[in-house]
Formats: structure tokens, sequence, C-alpha cells
């Protein structure tokens, strides 16, 4: 099944009580046994829920895996894969990722003894140069937020797989639309589906994806335990968001290419990070592991600062300045006082994420009327 068909149809059946095409929204907390543990394969919907397994098994199709996990947001789908980890365990992180997983490294399970290598991985021997007796889990976000740098994910599962490591990829940013680390060697694929899986700024949630049974397992025990899951109105919504997410994404790419050309021409324009441009790091490796180039798009203005950045962002019409991306609708957004603002200004610095730095989550509108806004937005 191809991947169009398998956003609609993957994993999915009729609903068995009475057919409904759509799965229902089983907005129930538990389920009638005839015996104790005796049931239709559900007894309480933290564990299990119908709509929410309709959704997780829609999720593991689109990634091309066996088991498909739903949580309350992206976060939580972040904080079950570290709770894999041990006091005294190390990770090898990428150092240019989403502020909220960077504060969750360091201020939460620093403290539990786990300790957090933020290293840049345009080369697999830099991550291998990390790797010692203590280091279980390389995390990769690819394209990155905000500088849109390109991880090649399977030299770095080579890496992984010489010794013996888990490897998780945060792939909300790319959709496995155009990406799919389980393809390319990742054990485990993590989504913040609040973004381009549910499409329509509606709603939180996060996900993650995996082929291994004993990984999945161990997964399926924290969700349950811990208890971070979604809502079956949620996992709704997810669901029918992922019905869509290929002409939604195909929208987007072509959006994000004529903005990021048009902002690359501009003359007030200074530096544009798209990876779909030849000059992009790792350019070749984006043509290589993924089938298109995105919405995502970060730029600076010429002799920019944070004044600059701030009015150009309070000018935009069309383009809403707000936190999140993904949606059909075209957010902007300024990540050092916003999504990375939880990162210290100096290391920040370090990866490119300055002051005047602009973010652009390119929607589907019509690409006229969104290139018209920038242009009097930027002046």
């Amino acid at each position: 099944m191809k991947f169009n068909t398998k956003t609609i149809h993957g994993g999915q059946e009729h609903d068995p009580a009475y057919g409904a095409v759509m799965p229902p929204i089983y907005q129930t907390s538990t389920y009638a046994q005839t015996t104790p543990g005796g049931h239709n394969g559900f007894e309480y919907s933290r564990t299990h829920n119908p709509t929410r397994k309709a959704l997780e098994n829609s999720l593991a199709s689109i990634e091309n895996g066996k088991f498909g996990l739903a949580f309350g947001s992206g976060l939580a789908a972040i904080d079950a894969v570290i709770k894999l980890l041990k006091p005294g365990d190390e990770v090898i992180s990428t150092n240019d990722l989403y502020g909220g997983t960077y504060r969750l490294f360091t201020k939460i399970f620093e403290d539990f003894g786990i300790k957090f290598h933020f290293i840049g991985m345009g080369n697999a021997d830099n991550v291998a140069s990390y790797v010692n007796e203590n280091t279980k889990l390389i995390w990769v976000e690819t394209p990155t937020n905000p500088m849109m740098n390109i991880i090649d994910i399977k030299s770095i599962a080579v890496v992984s797989k010489k010794h013996n490591l888990l490897l998780a990829v945060d792939n909300t940013f790319a959709t496995p639309y155009l990406q799919r680390p389980l393809d390319l060697g990742a054990d485990i694929v993590m989504h913040s589906a609040t973004k381009y899986i549910g499409g329509h700024s509606d709603l939180v949630m996060g996900a993650l994806i995996v082929k291994d049974e004993e990984i999945a397992e161990k997964l399926y025990f924290i969700q349950n335990a811990s208890g971070a899951v979604c809502g079956p109105q949620d996992s709704f919504l997810a669901l029918r968001g992922i019905k869509t997410l290929h002409i939604r994404m195909q929208r987007h790419c072509e959006n994000g290419a004529a903005i990021a050309k048009y902002l690359k021409n501009h003359p007030k324009i200074e530096k544009v990070y798209w990876p779909g441009f030849g000059d992009h790091p790792n350019h070749d490796i984006a043509k290589e592991q993924m089938d298109g180039f995105g919405g995502m798009i970060s730029f600076v203005t010429k002799g920019s600062n944070y004044g600059s950045a701030i009015k150009i962002v309070e000018n935009l019409k069309i383009f809403t300045l707000a936190e999140s991306l993904g949606g059909v609708e075209s957010l902007a957004g300024h990540p050092a006082s916003m999504t990375h603002a939880s990162i210290p200004k100096e290391e920040r610095e370090k990866t490119g994420v300055v002051d005047a730095l602009i973010r652009l989550s390119v929607g589907i509108e019509d690409v006229d009327d969104l290139i018209a806004d920038l242009e009097q937005a930027i002046g």
C-alpha cells in the first residue's frame, strides 16, 4: 500500500459494532466485563481505548512501523523514551533542538542522574567520539528546530548499531510524508502530533512508533504506568488529520519552496535556513533521505537585531505570531523569546539561534498572499 493510501486506510478497520467508516469517539473510561478479566480487549481507557488504538495503528502504518503509541503531548512521548534509561546512563543529543526537549533533559532528567551531551551531528564521526560505556541513547532531530540542520540518519544508525545503542529520531518537522526514520535504521520515531500530524492547530498530542516488539512492550508499560495518554476526542481529531496529511504536506512543501526562494532573493535578507538550497549544509543528505524539503523556514534580515525582528513579526497580517507549527495556517515565531527561551542565551547562540532569527511555519494559503504579507512586514 502506497503512502497516500496508507494515510486513509493504513491500519484501519470499519467499526465492528455498526460498520462506521470513521472510528467512533469512544468517550468512556471503563468497559463492561462478563467475568473478572473477561472483556473484549478493553478494560480501562488509560490502558486502551478503541479510538486511540485506531490512531496508534494508523501512526504505525504511515511510519512503516509495527507499534504505535499516542500520548498527551510530544513532551510526554519524549518523557517515556527517557524513562527507558536509569541513573548513570548517558544520552548523545542534537545540540540544535526544540527548547522544550532541552528543558526536559536538563531540568528534569539530569536531576535523576542521566547525563546529556548536546553536540553537532553534521557528521557521524563526531557522534561516535562521544560514545562511552554509559551511553545508551542517541537523540536526533532532523531537520532541526529552528536552524533546519540535516542529520544523516543512516550514518548515525551505523554508530548506534555498532555500540548497541537506541536511536530515537524526532520526525516532527519532516513527517512520514517526507522521511521515514525506521527505514533508515532508527529504533524509535517521535512526533509532536500537535503539529503536522493533527495539522489544524486544534489538539495537543505526542506519538512514538517502533518496529521492535521488546522496545514496544517497555514503552507500552511506561505509557500505561505513567498515564500520560491522550483522550478519545483528540485521538479522533488526529486520525482525521492523518487522512489529509499527504495533500497538506504537498502544499506546505510547494509554498515553502516558493517563500524560501523569495526570501533568499530579497535585498534585506541576510540568511535563509531551508534544506532545499544547494548550499545548505548536508543538502545532499536531505535529498537522499527526504522526499521534499518541507514548509519550515528560518531567516535573519541584514543588520537585524532583536527590535527589528520583533517589528517584522508584529507587522505580519496573514502569518500569525504564535507558538507551534504545522497547521494549515501560516505561523511566525521568534525562537529566542518563544520556543527556545528555556535554552540559555549563550547555548542557543552557539547553534545560531540569535535574537534576530525568525521562524516561519508556511501554511497552505495562496502563496502570493503569503509573499505579499512578508513584503509589507519586512518593508
